[in-house]
């Protein structure tokens, strides 16, 4: 066997298959270009899903004859100062892009640079590699800047093409790059074309904390712009800032978890791992949180050059890291209080308005509109109104005999005092209000200044019980309560095994459990906290759930668990009447405690609907 030594097209080649995956690297390794470049505006443009065409185009300080002609060689880049791999500060460094994307497709970059006036030899000039192939450059029409063309992707390597998917997936990862990378860079404008349709307009915005929100909510949505908690917080020379959504907005995935260090968008699972940390038994098993977070440190305490796509890095301290994320989310969780997802309201308002757009008046036959008027346009008139037995001007009296029968509505009653007091203002100042009402037993209705807020008491006080648990379990003082007579519950043999295996873990919560022979257990202490409830009920979920349990999970996940089962069972049920006073403890005992806007199942505890909205549900605005 004889080596020899591989031809630089093919080096070329091989290097774009490590590079060039697919035409969303492409994209994302000539917009990281077009970032260091300085640009402010970047058009993204593409045809066939970036098979055909992927052009892009910036105003950054664009590059003088002898750079054009050397950006398209291997390994030459303006980026590495004094060959430090330490100290990397720009999105690319490696000079492999250019020519990687020459020698399997037809590239083209066209540039002029931004000087104050352009002299003999900076004129725009293009220069062109065609699969591998150097051309001479050649003048360009092209504005200050540079625009950079890629046709027939893959054309040199056609076994590529098979394991593309099709165009539409290829189109959803060119827009999920670009996205990416203008939340990183919120004060550069992006516009992304493809097809013939412009699927993104990213307007620039403004430097700080505000111009990023903006930036975020246009990507991530209106629902996590009303949501966001602001996440800010700095240790050792590395610094954290960005923000998280609510526990009670959440997805069954985590593909709105992102993380930027030092501006390059990342995949790490560092962060699945923190933000899981952070959240805690805020989030039920299976739903993922919504959050942006930027980490910047130092360029020697994090390394770039672990993945040829640089879509992954590597931390120096990577516990520090970590543990900064998990204070930081916490603590920006923790001053949230009590506070619950806007949506919960939007949704019901939204519901109530769409109702009545499409309800329709069984007895005309006619479709009405907001708050009951007719939906008939202005300027038609109705059979009665052309018939000529109705007279076409109002008779003298015609008012007051149509108004007869109303006239005892506007008289006062002879029981005119109000049947139920003013709120007082002391508590409708508060952030839930006074409470006015109770609905189906369930519902505890209140009144703000501003607002109608509607609460679930058996959820509300079921996050009330937990934490007050989980309080009481750190520190070590669950009181419990003896029953007089035993609850015997009879169990699956297994069950009861595993329950009786973990006798000290519940008996650290409170509960008090031994065996009766067979499959039966005896409960002797509960919680005290739990009062009047089903203890068998209880015992009998938490033996299942030890049955479903996992050894993994951790002596205090599994504590935390159990004491959400606890708390179910000891909170207010649905159905249970409560009076006023009852009502109104609820309600200050949830402002004063955090996470109370959530129950344990991650479901919102109340809604809260604003007057302007509903004033303008009924057409009052």
């Amino acid at each position: 066997m004889t080596i020899r030594q591989l031809a630089p097209e093919t080096v070329n080649r091989i290097a774009a298959g490590e590079v060039i995956e697919r035409p969303a690297s492409v994209i994302k390794e000539l917009v990281e270009n077009a970032l260091d470049a300085g640009a402010r505006e970047i058009e993204i443009v593409t045809a066939g899903g970036g098979l055909s065409l992927i052009r892009v185009s910036d105003d950054g300080c664009g590059m003088a004859r002898a750079d054009l002609a050397l950006c398209v060689e291997r390994h030459a880049t303006s980026k590495l100062r004094d060959d430090d791999l330490f100290d990397i500060r720009t999105l690319g460094f490696r000079g492999e892009a250019l020519p990687s994307i020459g020698s399997i497709a037809t590239l083209s970059v066209a540039s002029r640079p931004r000087l104050q006036a352009l002299g003999a030899g900076d004129e725009p000039l293009e220069v062109t590699v065609d699969k591998g192939e150097k051309r001479e450059l050649r003048p360009a029409a092209v504005n200050f800047g540079t625009r950079v063309e890629v046709r027939d992707l893959f054309a040199a390597t056609p076994a590529r093409l098979k394991f593309l998917k099709s165009e539409r997936a290829e189109n959803m990862a060119v827009s999920d790059v670009v996205r990416r990378l203008a939340m990183a860079h919120p004060t550069v404008g992006f516009t992304l074309t493809t097809g013939e349709r412009t699927g993104l307009r990213l307007p620039a915005c403004a430097l700080g904390a505000d111009g990023l929100l903006a930036r975020l909510g246009k990507i991530m949505g209106a629902e996590f712009m009303a949501d966001a908690l602001p996440i800010s917080g700095e240790r050792d020379g590395v610094a954290l800032s960005g923000f998280a959504g609510l526990p009670t907005l959440h997805r069954p995935d985590a593909t709105q978890q992102y993380l930027f260090v030092n501006g390059r968008p990342v995949r790490d699972k560092l962060l699945v791992g923190a933000v899981r940390a952070a959240y805690g038994d805020l989030l039920v098993r299976g739903r993922f949180p919504l959050l942006a977070l930027f980490v910047s440190l130092p360029p020697t305490a994090v390394d770039v050059n672990v993945h040829p796509a640089k879509a992954e890095v590597r931390f120096r301290d990577s516990g520090a890291v970590r543990s900064l994320i998990i204070g930081g989310l916490r603590q920006a969780l923790e001053a949230a209080g009590h506070r619950a997802t806007l949506r919960g309201g939007t949704m019901t308002l939204d519901a109530f308005a769409v109702q009545a757009a499409t309800g329709a008046d069984a007895g005309q036959g006619e479709p009405r509109g907001w708050a009951g008027a007719s939906a008939r346009p202005a300027g038609t008139h109705t059979a009665a109104q052309n018939n000529p037995r109705y007279p076409s001007v109002a008779t003298s009296g015609l008012y007051e005999e149509m108004q007869a029968p109303f006239t005892a509505v506007n008289m006062p009653s002879v029981d005119a005092a109000p049947s139920v007091e003013a709120a007082p203002v002391e508590l409708t100042s508060r952030p839930l209000g006074a409470a006015r009402a109770q609905l189906h037993e369930t519902y505890i209705v209140a009144q703000t200044e501003t607002s109608v807020i509607i609460v679930d008491q058996h959820a509300a006080h079921e996050r009330l019980v937990y934490e007050r648990m989980k309080s009481m379990l750190a520190a070590g003082t669950v009181a419990r309560q003896g029953l007089l007579i035993p609850v015997i519950v009879e169990l699956d043999a297994d069950e009861a095994a595993g329950l009786l295996e973990r006798a000290n873990e519940w008996a650290e919560l409170g509960l008090v459990i031994e065996s009766f022979g067979g499959a039966a257990v005896a409960v002797r202490e509960v919680p005290a906290l739990l009062g009047d409830s089903d203890v068998a009920g209880l015992v009998r979920d938490l033996a299942a759930s030890v049955a479903n349990d996992g050894e993994a999970r951790a002596l205090r996940e599994r504590l935390e668990a159990v004491c959400s089962t606890f708390a179910c069972h000891g909170s207010v049920r649905a159905g249970r009447r409560l009076t006023g006073p009852e009502m109104n403890a609820l309600l200050r005992e949830m402002e004063a405690t955090p996470h109370s806007g959530q129950c344990n199942h991650g479901r919102p505890t109340y809604v809260e609907l604003k007057l302007s909205d509903i004033e303008r549900l009924f057409g009052r605005r």
